[in-house]
This record gives C-alpha cells, sequence and structure tokens, in this order.
C-alpha cells in the first residue's frame, strides 16, 4: 500500500465530498470513492435502518441493494446486529463468506450464493432511531484484509464528517425555504382576512394543531389555494 499517493487520493475526495451540491450527490462520490480506493472493494452502498425497515442509498450496483433487502427480509445481518445494539459496533468485517459465521449464518450463506466473497461496514452515524452505515463488498474471498480497512477507516470518517456537512446545509436551506413560505401565507391571510402578522401566524398555527398537520405544510396549501380551506 503507498500510503503517501492513498494520503494524497484522501486529501482531493475529501474537497471534492465538500464541494458536492447536494445529500445524493455526496453519498454517491462516497460510494464510487469506496470502489476505487479501497484494495478489494467491487461494489459498496449506505444503508439506513429506520428500526427494521432498511432503505439503501447510493449503491453502486444492483446488488448492494439485494442484499440490504436480503438483511431486512432474514431480520439478521451485521448491520441489523449494530443497529440493535445500545453502543453502536463501529466497524464489522467478515473476512470469508465461505467459512461459517456464527453470528449472521443466514446472512451469509445466502450472500454467499449471490457471489458475495467478504463485505466490511463502517457506522457512519446515528440518528436517534436512525442508523446508517458505508458498507463495502467484494466478490473475491479474503479480499478485505487489515491494510484494506485501514484505508476504509479513514475513507468513512472523511465521509461522515462531508454527509453532516452535507445534511446541515440541507436542513438550512429547508428551513429557509419553510421561513420564507410561512411569511408568504401570514401574508395572504392578512390580505384576506385583514389580519395583523400575529394573528396570522396564530391562524397558522392553530389550524396545524387542529388538523395534526405541520406548519410547513399548512403555509404550502396556503400559499396554493389561496387561504385556508
Amino acid at each position: 500500500m503507498d500510503w503517501h499517493r492513498f494520503a494524497q487520493q484522501m486529501a482531493s475526495m475529501a474537497r471534492d465530498l465538500l464541494a458536492q451540491p447536494s445529500v445524493d450527490t455526496t453519498l454517491e462520490r462516497i460510494t464510487g470513492s469506496a470502489t476505487e480506493l479501497v484494495e478489494g472493494c467491487d461494489a459498496a452502498g449506505i444503508l439506513l435502518v429506520h428500526g427494521v425497515e432498511v432503505e439503501t442509498l447510493a449503491p453502486t450496483e444492483q446488488l448492494v441493494a439485494d442484499l440490504d433487502r436480503l438483511q431486512q427480509r432474514l431480520g439478521q445481518g451485521p448491520c441489523f446486529d449494530a443497529a440493535r445494539e445500545s453502543e453502536k459496533e463501529r466497524v464489522f468485517r467478515i473476512p470469508d463468506f465461505t467459512v461459517e459465521e456464527m453470528r449472521w449464518p443466514g446472512f451469509v450463506s445466502a450472500a454467499l450464493e449471490r457471489g458475495v466473497g467478504s463485505v466490511m461496514g463502517f457506522l457512519l452515524f446515528t440518528d436517534e432511531e436512525d442508523f446508517g452505515a458505508l458498507n463495502l463488498y467484494s466478490r473475491r474471498a479474503g479480499a478485505f484484509t487489515a491494510v484494506s480497512e485501514d484505508a476504509a477507516v479513514m475513507l468513512a470518517s472523511h465521509a461522515a464528517v462531508a454527509l453532516s456537512s452535507a445534511r446541515t446545509h440541507a436542513q438550512m436551506e429547508q428551513a429557509v425555504a419553510t421561513r420564507h413560505q410561512i411569511g408568504e401565507a401570514m401574508g395572504i391571510l392578512m390580505s384576506e382576512l385583514r389580519l395583523t402578522e400575529d394573528q396570522a401566524f396564530a391562524t397558522l398555527r392553530h389550524y396545524s394543531q387542529e388538523n395534526n398537520v405541520k406548519l410547513r405544510e399548512v403555509a404550502r396549501q396556503v400559499c396554493e389555494k389561496g387561504g385556508l380551506s
């Protein structure tokens, strides 16, 4: 492993990740970088676990999504196991799928039938009930060595920072857009019902609470319909 060259590649990747325009493109760049930079990695994806439901983000090929659904169907697998632990396991590796695996026998045998030889996974974040992990797959047994794991840990660390930044930026953009829409809805109600600014906001909030609809959705409806229905 040429660590000097790898460090240069990581620096370039880190700059590239932070320059991505959206969360989706950041995720795609993360998984693409995994297949480019981690020796032995044939496919990669980011798995979200919501309770017992899974969601696959930015898979580099269909195999990744199939394996995520396999874990959901079986109710077992390294990502599910990590998600259920109170103290999250940050790194896991199954180096050889041809060797009996005691923790996830059903997943390993089914994945082996699909041509998977080894897997590594890295915790990216936990959000209350949600769990996100970067998963790397190889079609060759024993492909992921300790060196591969060290390289992937560094990639996952950069990925977690970039993903956090992208998500925060997206949340801020959504907050600004929501604030603007609420202001526009208040203006419509002020004009239509001859309300003050405080009264217009109170009307929106009361409608939101009475109908169990989020305030931003109420504002959107007012903007679209020109008033409260």
